[in-house]
């Protein structure tokens, strides 16, 4: 549904605002109440869907080509995704987000897949994609991972891609460029990629798919594949053709050795049916080694490797499929269980918090010691996945809100203590992973070792995983809910990051959600837990900052474009979307202002803007992709944070009215 028919359709915000304080928001809230809980699963779970743009999709028919088994008609499906998801309209390829500008690479990607997938490139929306291609100076301009898959399928040669020699496994670790420098994400797929690039492995393509007619220049003869930056960067392009030229000097046993260690350091690390780090390319380059390497196909662990990458795929109802990146059913059950916290006292929706909660210490990560024990060696487990299973990276994200919901749970049921033992394995993992600036990342501690997004292999500039406001606001609001005397010194310290990283017209950045109004409110947040004075002039500034980015119609809303301009911070060019609404008014209302006319305007806009009918009745809903995954280079639409985010601030302010009117 466009912005425009959802506008013109609900009732105004004017109209709302005279019932939002009457029956309108306890009508509201009771059908977003009963809405979220008919999604719990029978467990106690939830697990809404995560959608990014086109490219993993587009992977996933390109990884049946890889491998020579090809499902014909998941192809067809996923086909159908892609061309439904071509913004044919304007510029004819495919973007990173929801109205966003075409990306070189995502449309590259989609046209190769389409093609594999039998569609006739004379066909339209084949010829307009080929077009916006070669105007944008072809396939040869496209980014690093793009030109290795290219490679991979001897669209390129190999010299268009970075060398990433399978020998770096054998650097020390105090070497510069070593994996454990690396995020987690960069280094599960990095790993088994060294591998492909190192065997310069190639793609079955059993029906010999080529995209030749991409290129300007012929890809052989093209000599522009990299971009020179700075001294650094030129420095590392000169080491790039150094490692190239002695590439074929390296003796066999050891490479053999460096594939050895390469697989023995990937293999315990597969993750079950989960997949290795339980996100999409590590998947998908472990199973191609795997092959690469002469695995059989009916070998158990490559088996259980394609199961892994087969359970991130949809099948919707009208016939098409798209693929996840993951899944996010830690991040959704948490905020779930927290919303409905506010919603009703009756048994069915306590019941359902306490599944939730059960459920969610089942799946506490007691056990296994993951990556993060280069950082902390002597530090005990005790996090929280963002996935279902992912022993070796939990989300400090994640374990912060999980062990916050159980402290709120046992106070509210009276039962002190229930939860102690992994409330403090949690909070005591989390501290030991707070980074020297006093922040904390999503997944290791002190992971800025910056030159390494200056290599050529690193164009996306998304190798590392540094502290970030909005986890670090998440931690604080733990820390301060949980009040724990031995935890002050740590709590000190991140209220002092957040404080340092403040900017001039007080909003704070958001790393992990768009952005600059979800880094706001993930910070408000928590400092309002941890007992900061409101009446503090840096609070009052960033609530300023707020208000001065709310619409005419009460609501919020926030471009992806505010990551590439920080001039449209908090801006979404008058257009509103539920989940910025609710979280700029949950930022308000953190500091307990349920009075003013902008929050009321707020309310007033999100009871007027929930699904009154259809699938989504109860719920409230916006095609924008509301997250990065990796900032300025791949988005999220998280399809739970218009289910439990603008209830929550719904709810939320009807406690606040009955605290205040009693």
């Amino acid at each position: 549904m466009s912005s425009s028919t959802r506008f013109s359709t609900r009732a105004t915000a004017n109209d709302a605002f005279q019932s939002a304080e009457t029956n309108g928001l306890d009508q509201a809230i009771e059908r977003g109440r009963a809405a979220l809980l008919s999604r719990q699963h029978q467990d106690g779970h939830w697990c809404f869907e995560l959608e990014s743009d086109c490219t993993i999709t587009a992977e996933y028919i390109l990884m049946m080509h890889f491998m020579d088994d090809i499902d014909d008609v998941l192809q067809e499906k996923m086909a159908r995704y892609l061309r439904d998801t071509q913004v044919k309209n304007t510029h004819g390829g495919w973007s990173q987000y929801y109205e966003g500008d075409i990306d070189l690479s995502c449309t590259v990607k989609a046209y190769f897949a389409l093609k594999a997938a039998g569609d006739d490139p004379e066909a339209e929306h084949m010829r307009m994609a080929r077009k916006a291609i070669l105007a944008l100076g072809g396939a040869a301009h496209a980014n690093v991972f793009t030109r290795i898959l290219l490679a991979l399928f001897e669209q390129v040669p190999w010299r268009a891609t970075p060398y990433v020699p399978v020998e770096i496994m054998l650097l020390p670790r105090w070497f510069p460029f070593h994996i454990e420098k690396m995020s987690y994400w960069a280094r599960t797929t990095t790993v088994p990629l060294t591998i492909l690039c190192s065997l310069k492995a190639k793609a079955a393509n059993p029906r010999k798919i080529n995209v030749r007619e991409l290129f300007v220049t012929p890809p052989e003869q093209e000599h522009n594949y990299f971009i020179r930056g700075g001294l650094l960067n030129r420095t590392f392009l000169m080491l790039d053709k150094i490692g190239r030229f002695i590439d074929p000097f390296i003796p066999k046993k050891l490479r053999q050795r460096a594939i050895d260690k390469a697989v023995a350091w990937f293999l315990p690390r597969m993750n079950g049916e989960d997949g290795i780090g339980a996100i999409f390319p590590p998947m998908v380059n472990c199973l191609e080694v795997m092959k690469a390497l002469g695995y059989p196909k009916d070998h158990p662990v490559r088996q259980t490797c394609l199961r892994s990458i087969q359970k991130l795929v949809v099948h919707r109802a009208d016939g098409s499929a798209y693929c996840q990146p993951c899944v996010s059913p830690i991040w959704d059950t948490v905020w779930s269980a927290l919303t409905l916290m506010h919603t009703s006292e009756d048994a069915g929706t306590q019941d359902a918090i306490a599944k939730a909660s059960d459920w969610l210490t089942s799946k506490q990560e007691l056990e296994v010691k993951g990556d993060w024990i280069a950082q902390a060696p002597d530090l005990a487990p005790g996090g929280w996945a963002f996935q279902y299973n992912n022993a070796y990276y939990p989300d400090i994200d994640d374990t912060a809100v999980v062990a916050a919901l159980l402290h709120i749970q046992d106070r509210r049921r009276g039962e002190s203590g229930r939860h102690r033992v992994n409330i403090n394995r949690a909070v005591d993992w989390m501290i030991g992973l707070q980074s020297k600036n006093g922040g904390f990342a999503a997944f290791d501690a002190n992971n800025t070792h910056y030159h390494l997004n200056a290599i050529p292999f690193a164009d996306h500039g998304a190798l590392l995983d540094p502290p970030t406001e909005d986890v670090s606001g998440r931690v604080v609001a733990c820390l301060g809910v949980l009040a724990r005397p031995q935890d002050q010194e740590s709590l000190r310290r991140a209220v002092d990051y957040l404080r340092s990283t403040q900017l001039e017209d007080g909003s704070w950045w958001g790393r992990w959600g768009s952005n600059y109004i979800y880094g706001t409110w993930s910070v408000l947040a928590g400092l309002a837990l941890a007992g900061e004075d409101p009446r503090q002039p840096y609070i009052r500034k960033a609530i300023e900052w707020l208000r001065s980015r709310q619409h005419a119609d009460g609501g919020w809303g926030e471009t992806n474009n505010s990551y590439i301009d920080a001039a449209l911070r908090g801006t979404n060019h008058g257009i509103s979307t539920p989940q910025t609404t609710a979280w700029a008014l949950l930022a308000q209302l953190a500091f307990g202002d349920v009075h003013s006319d902008s929050v009321k305007r707020g309310i007033a806009f999100l009871v007027a803007d929930q699904q009154a009918s259809g699938a989504l009745e109860g719920l409230w809903y916006h095609p924008s992709h509301n997250a990065p995954g990796f900032p300025r280079v791949y988005y999220l639409k998280y399809h739970g944070y218009t289910a439990y985010f603008p209830l929550w601030a719904l709810s939320r302010y009807r406690q606040l009215l009955q605290s205040a009117a009693a």
